[in-house]
């Protein structure tokens, strides 16, 4: 399978140091991707597995005290793979927004709260394209607004004055303006209600469809996945612990923490009491010995405490990286 975003081996730790103390987070510790084109990918997992720190190295967003310990980062430019992290960083800042765009968790956090939003789209418009005219600009985001179902008199108000879900949307509209080939979102449904989720997850829906781009999408919520995603992995500990199409992972998981991930969903009529995984993830200052799963895995047998198991590929298209069901 060719993808469009692929990398090798990818190790990305946060490097801290106080009082003459080291300390080294593990957050992306050897992770390979091949995440196809014209698809909607998502990575789920826990708080504090690495998701986001994943899309930073995504994106070559590397700022201190994450570094890039090892690996590499190919994306698909004109029919032919670049190692993105060869790069100068100018380069690099010259393929975001055009190339691949990125939705951040908090949509106040993009939005200046002492600017109309206009003024943010025209700023964004004039840094990263030639120069036009202001008008040429606001037409520009005008229309786009326009396609993607909303309404340009967003440009015209103050971002408090928006609601969180079309906050959410206006933020998206702004990560799709140019076209870009890879949208990365980062828990673009966090803090909002049904209703307000349902209308991201169909404004994505669009964009992909219409746009015929690749979005990589984080989240921890596993319906969310279910819903949107056609692809996706599953995090845990800094590591992928399994990858495969949703509908497969989601019909037949094969790790433990993805089966608990799954049994832990809500279900219409179900009364059941829903039981959470046991334990609390590692530390990833402090990886336990092993798989890192083992400690909390009712399934957990000696090997597993010692040796590190690879993602391997189990049936068509669908890896695990688990020492059960491999005979």
């Amino acid at each position: 399978m060719n993808g469009i975003l692929k990398t090798e081996n990818l190790k990305t730790f946060y490097i801290l140091e106080s009082l003459g103390e080291k300390k080294v987070v593990k957050a992306v510790n050897g992770v390979n991707l091949n995440i196809p084109q014209n698809e909607i990918y998502g990575i789920a997992g826990e708080s504090g597995c690495g998701k986001s720190t994943l899309l930073k190295a995504l994106l070559a967003s590397l700022e201190p005290p994450l570094q890039l310990i090892e690996g590499k980062l190919f994306y698909l430019i004109n029919g032919n793979y670049v190692d993105v992290f060869s790069f100068p960083e100018g380069k690099i800042k010259k393929l975001r927004w055009s190339y691949i765009s990125y939705i951040p968790q908090g949509s106040m956090h993009v939005l200046n709260p002492v600017k109309k939003v206009r003024d943010t789209f025209l700023e964004f418009l004039e840094s990263h394209t030639k120069r036009k005219d202001r008008k040429e600009y606001f037409l520009l985001a005008s229309e786009h607004l326009k396609e993607l179902g909303l309404s340009p008199r967003i440009l015209d108000v103050y971002p408090h004055q928006l609601s969180g879900g079309m906050r959410q949307r206006t933020v998206i509209a702004l990560a799709t303006l140019l076209r870009p080939h890879i949208i990365l979102a980062d828990e673009p449904t966090t803090a909002l209600d049904v209703v307000a989720q349902r209308a991201v997850i169909q404004l994505l829906k669009k964009i992909q469809r219409e746009f015929q781009n690749t979005i990589v999408m984080v989240t921890h919520d596993m319906g969310i996945h279910a819903q949107i995603t056609t692809r996706m992995a599953i995090m845990y500990a800094g590591k992928i612990v399994e990858e495969g199409p949703t509908n497969e992972i989601f019909s037949r998981p094969f790790h433990p923490y993805t089966k608990h991930l799954i049994q832990s969903l809500p279900k219409i009529g179900d009364k059941k009491l829903r039981e959470g995984i046991p334990g609390s993830p590692p530390s990833l200052i402090s990886l336990p010995s092993g798989c890192a799963f083992h400690p909390r895995c009712p399934y957990a047998f000696d090997k597993c405490k010692s040796e590190l198991p690879e993602l391997i590929e189990i049936n068509s298209q669908h890896k695990v990286a688990c020492f059960l069901n491999r005979g």
